[in-house]
This record gives C-alpha cells, structure tokens and sequence, in this order.
C-alpha cells in the first residue's frame, strides 16, 4: 500500500473540503499529461489507481506489426515477445511505463495539471457548500465597501450586498455582523460568486423560522409578508395546531421573539396578524391596528371594498398610505377604503344591503340586530358578490376587541377573532 500518498490526500482532502475521489482522478488527468509530453501523445495510454491500496500504474497499449512505421502506439513482433512469448502479428500487447523516467518537463507539466485540478474542486466544493444555502440566511461580516455596494464575508468566501438589497435607512460598519438572505450563487473561474439581500421578505420569514421553534417546525407557517424594508412588515400566521396560538408563538414570552427579529432588522415594526381564507377577515385584520366597520371583498377581480369608521381613517391609511399600501400587498386584493361618512353619502350601505353602525357615548360602535328579513336581503347579494350573511358577520369587528389593538405607532398589532356577541 502506498501510505505517503494515502495520507497526503487524507490530510489535502481535509484541508481544501475536496473528495478523495477527484484527487484521485487528478492525479490521472497529470499522468496522462505527462505520457502525452514524453511521447508525443497519450491516446493508447491508460492510468490505474487502486482505490484500496493506492497503487497506479501507467500501461501502452501498442499494436504488434511487421514493419514498425510509429514507435508510440506499434511494436515489432521481436520486441513484444519479450513482453509476451505468445504475441502475434495484429495481438494488442500493454506495456508497463514507468513514470519516473518522465523529463523534468513533462514532470513540470504534470505537476501543473494536479494544481489546477486542486484550484477548480476548490472552487467546486465551495460553489456547492454556498448553493446548498441558497434561500436562506447566512451570518456574515462587514468587511468593505467599493462604491455603493458592501462586501460581506461569509466566512470561506465573500457575499456583494449591492446598493438595491440594503435597508435605505441603515448605516453598516466595517466588522459588524449581520444576518443575510442569500439572493443567488453563481459559479465562475474565480470561485463562486454569492448575491445577498437585507431587503428580501424571505429574511423575515427566515428569522423567524431561527427564532420560533413552531415556525421552524412547521406548526406554525408564514402564509404571507409584504414588507417595506427598514420601516414596517405585516405578516400573516396559520397555526396548524388548534392549541397553538400563531400570534403568539411568533411574539414569544414577554415580545422576546419578535424583540430580536426587530433588532436584527434595526428596529424595523413588525405587525403579525392571523391568516384567514376568507379574504374578507383576512382584509380586515391585514388593516389592522384600524377598526374595520365593513368589508366587501371581490375576489374575481382581487377588489375590496373597506368601510371604517371616521377617525379611523388616517389610521387605515397610514403615514403616507404604508398601512393601506402593505395591507394590499399581504392579500393581494385592490383596496378602496372608505370614511363612514364617505360612504353614506356615496350610498354604500344601501348598495351593500348593510346597516349603517350607530355609536354609544363612548364613541363605540353598536351594531344593531339584524331582522330575518334583512338576512334575506344580504343574502340576495350573495349572486352578484359570492358572499352570504355569515361573511358579513365575519367582517364585523367588535368595539370592545378593536380597544385592545395597539396604536400604528406601536411595533406590532394583534388582531383578535370577533366575539360570540356580534350578530348582525
């Protein structure tokens, strides 16, 4: 067995994180080259490593003819019998060659061929380790800026974080470690080329995934997140397990999951609220922390119409429309929302088959019975819009429950499942 050349793999293969088994055929591949520069060409030529022992060798094949015309690839039938006392003319005969008695040049080369062999897994074996993480998070550590881009080292190899992936409102340093999403890698000659993100939604959903055991597992799952990077996120739970609570698992004891998902992200807000397939719910809980009066979702033609109460307009809206804006973005649906009043003078509430809310003294919205009559009437509606009267209970919110959602200034909103009490 071939110790020396057995270790020295063991410890290269360790070393680089390269495959026993492309050493081995590198060292072929050189062999090869080497027979090619010491006979002219290495077409009859074939290189054998045992796997096992480590042993090579290197065989000729030559052709036995009469009259020798090329001395690389034919033998006379005197000389192959002295390899073989039973050649014949027109026999194939292998003829052992030994390496060491290669030139200093073809040894050179040989030697050439090996490095490069070496150089190129390397570059393989980290394209396939950064691959495997692709779409996924990464640590890493701010090592320079050329330009408006940032380099991010990943440990084995460097990250671009390019102008268009990095939070606006975010100021990096040189050695700060920061959480990445890995955008693409991408193979060349010069090792793998990785684009990573700060701005992806993914990145949310990924460090929650990090942070709360239930996401990870799958009991909880990220149906949605529309983000606007650096400033809010809205996220929408399901919990795939009725005696857990998505919300929750996401917030953590005491806000200490949601706590370092937002100082990863520099103190961006994060509202989670709780998934629906109903995209009315849905609707009204993505417009949360505002109270939703009505809401009147197309889902053909992905519109909603949204009814809220007057001072809870601004607050639907959000500074400069982000509530509105993410909330559209988390369903999916074109979102027209409408002040009471508005509406009362546009005549939605007859067109909808609704009954306008009346308020106590508190400025509560009391929701009026709804007679048997009136069921008929919404339900009529139910041809033009796909919706019956149990949709419209489940888009009216509870006065005492909306009290509970905290202000928009606040970093997170909880939305809670409409009471027993509402009925029409």
């Amino acid at each position: 067995m071939n110790n020396e050349l057995r270790d020295a793999l063991e410890l290269l293969g360790k070393e680089r994180n390269i495959p026993k088994e492309a050493l081995l055929k590198a060292i072929e591949d050189s062999l090869l080259t080497a027979c090619k520069n010491h006979f002219g060409k290495a077409d009859n030529c074939i290189v054998n490593i045992d796997r096992d022992t480590y042993e090579y060798s290197i065989i000729q094949r030559k052709t036995v003819v009469e009259n020798v015309t090329d001395p690389v690839t034919e033998i006379s039938l005197p000389d192959a019998m002295s390899y073989d006392r039973n050649a014949a003319l027109g026999d194939v005969i292998d003829i052992s060659i030994d390496s060491q008695k290669f030139g200093r040049i073809a040894t050179q080369n040989a030697k050439g061929v090996i490095v490069q062999k070496i150089r190129e897994e390397e570059r393989n074996s980290l394209y396939r380790d950064f691959f495997e993480h692709e779409h996924d998070i990464m640590s890493g550590v701010v090592q320079r800026f050329f330009g408006k881009n940032i380099s991010i080292n990943l440990g084995k190899a460097d990250a671009i974080l390019s102008e268009n992936e990095q939070i606006k409102t975010e100021v990096l340093k040189p050695n700060q470690r920061i959480k990445v999403y890995v955008l693409e890698v991408k193979n060349n000659p010069r090792g793998p080329r990785i684009s990573v993100s700060r701005t992806h939604p993914d990145l949310v959903k990924k460090l929650f995934e990090q942070e709360a055991g239930e996401v990870r597992d799958g009991i909880v799952e990220i149906k949605a997140i529309a983000r606007e990077a650096g400033s809010r996120t809205k996220m929408a739970v399901l919990s795939h397990d009725e005696n857990v609570d998505p919300v929750g698992a996401c917030v953590g004891v005491n806000g200490t999951r949601v706590n370092s998902v937002v100082d990863e992200l520099g103190g961006e807000k994060i509202d989670i609220i709780n998934w629906d397939d109903n995209p009315a719910y849905l609707i009204e809980n993505a417009l949360s922390p505002a109270k939703v009066i009505v809401v009147v979702a197309d889902e053909d033609m992905r519109e909603a119409e949204v009814i809220v109460p007057d001072n809870q307009l601004s607050l639907a809206i959000g500074k400069e429309g982000q509530n509105a804006r993410l909330a559209a973005k988390l369903t999916g649906f074109k979102i027209d929302i409408k002040s009471e009043t508005q509406a009362q003078e546009l005549g939605l509430f007859d067109e909808f088959g609704i009954t306008a809310p009346t308020y106590d003294e508190e400025g509560n919205i009391i929701y009026p019975e709804a007679e048997e009559d009136e069921y008929d009437e919404y339900e009529s509606y139910e041809d033009e819009a796909g919706q019956g009267y149990e949709d419209y209970e489940s888009i009216e919110v509870e006065a005492d429950e909306a009290a509970d959602v905290p202000s928009e200034d606040e970093a997170y909103a909880e939305e809670g499942e409409p009471s027993d009490e509402t009925d029409g």
